[in-house]
């Protein structure tokens, strides 16, 4: 076993800026925080190297289109996913990368989309396509600790090209889904997109023993810089069998205006449109061997301590605290959604950030873009939502159709950075909110 992450030196050398600010930030499910060696190393880059556009033979052009492949063989050997099976695709963020499957899976009649209802609204968004190529949509339950029931009863064998979707772990609880269901969905003929946004920042996924067809991730859920860079990660095979509707520079091989034809490039060539981000990459590559370094297996028993530790001290408020999903730390990752309860009524979340905000700690509050999960936790019948969401729409005016109950939650998310002394914090912060009589 490796050595303990120095959570406290790392801090001190790379994080410096949250104690000089005096802020306690716990949102690395939102966004992770860069390490300042990072942002040095890309600086000095940028000031004395001359990259250009990759779409050309000179030399800046192929040194970024070397920055490109470099990014790319390192986020294939972060999942572990063999260069002769899979490719990658830049795009701007997780979102960008579902997207792709959106506009490109063949979906058709006699096509199934199953969800599991714990799922980024990015992954939701892929129903609109599927209906309107009159796919059947499916959506697997949630249990008690807002864990998906087993999906396969929903995973039946289609006539037409199918996708599964799910995370590898909440973004709204934390939970982590059972792996095994890529290769279980594969065997009954479904294409598997994995959204391992929020897994892959503190734990390791090997695509050559869960082999997703898809995966989407967004490296500034990593290591913080630079924004505005995600990917799919995708099968070979399932690359090509996207139908691509749409076609721009870069991702041809030729086009003929007179003759009215063109042929796209092959594999992750035809979905990068245009010019990619070529002065991020370099930066990417950066911020992998940074995690490379620090190790994934270091990382993520230093995430799970800190977890284990901020459930016990939210358990130990009683019935102040409602946590919504697992209240320990059992297959789940460093995300936690909970609400605040004082005098036996649920704190508005809104109320609650603002608070937190003075006090200079950085959490977050609502329904963090994943709705399915957020209505099986606050036990919102559909037909009463349905009633409510009709007309114009106000987080109060929801409140107040719906009653006294949540209509939001509270998320904290510990990170690489965090440490003991920001639990503690927000451990007062919370104490303070529960007790205080106005």
């Amino acid at each position: 076993m490796s050595a303990a992450l120095d959570a406290d030196a790392l801090r001190t050398r790379e994080f410096a800026r949250l104690d000089a600010g005096g802020l306690v930030y716990l949102d690395y499910t939102g966004a992770a925080l860069y390490p300042a060696s990072l942002v040095r190393r890309d600086a000095r880059r940028l000031a004395t190297r001359v990259l250009g556009n990759p779409h050309s033979e000179s030399a800046p052009s192929t040194a970024s289109t070397d920055g490109l492949e470099e990014a790319r063989r390192l986020t294939l050997r972060l999942l572990d996913a063999d260069p002769d099976e899979y490719d990658v695709v830049f795009t701007a963020n997780a979102t960008a990368a579902i997207r792709i499957l959106a506009e490109a899976f063949p979906f058709t009649n006699g096509s199934r989309l199953v969800l599991s209802a714990d799922n980024h609204n990015s992954v939701n968004g892929l129903r609109v396509a599927a209906s309107r190529r009159r796919a059947s949509i499916e959506y697997v339950g949630l249990d008690d600790d807002l864990r998906p029931v087993n999906p396969m009863p929903w995973l039946v064998r289609a006539a037409q090209p199918s996708l599964f979707a799910y995370p590898a772990q909440s973004n709204f609880s934390g939970v982590r889904h059972h792996l095994e269901w890529v290769a279980e969905a594969r065997e009954r003929g479904y294409r598997v997109l994995l959204d391992a946004a929020a897994f892959v920042p503190t734990k390791a996924l090997s695509l050559s023993r869960v082999p997703a067809d898809f995966v989407a991730v967004s490296f500034y859920k990593m290591f913080g810089y630079p924004t505005g860079v995600g990917a799919l990660i995708a099968r070979h095979d399932a690359l090509a069998a996207l139908r691509r509707r749409y076609f721009g520079g870069g991702t041809v091989e030729f086009v003929s205006v007179q003759n009215r034809v063109s042929r796209g490039r092959r594999g992750s060539g035809r979905f990068e449109d245009g010019t990619p981000n070529f002065l991020a990459m370099p930066a990417v590559a950066d911020g992998l061997r940074w995690i490379d370094r620090l190790g994934m297996e270091r990382i993520e028993r230093h995430v799970n301590e800190l977890t284990h530790l901020l459930l016990d001290r939210l358990e130990s408020l009683g019935d102040r605290v409602i946590i919504h999903g697992p209240r320990n730390g059992c297959d789940r990752g460093g995300t936690i959604a909970f609400n605040l309860l004082r005098g036996g009524r649920v704190l508005p979340y809104e109320t609650v950030e603002l608070a937190a905000r003075e006090r200079g700690i950085a959490l977050r509050g609502g329904c963090f873009c994943n709705p399915g999960a957020a209505e099986h936790a606050f036990s919102i019948p559909a037909d009463r939502a349905r009633a409510c969401l009709r007309g114009p729409f106000s987080v109060q005016r929801l409140r107040e159709c719906l009653g006294s109950g949540a209509v939001g939650a509270l998320r904290v998310s510990v990170g690489i950075p965090t440490t003991v002394g920001d639990l503690d914090r927000l451990a007062s912060f919370v104490e303070e909110m529960t007790t205080r009589t106005r």
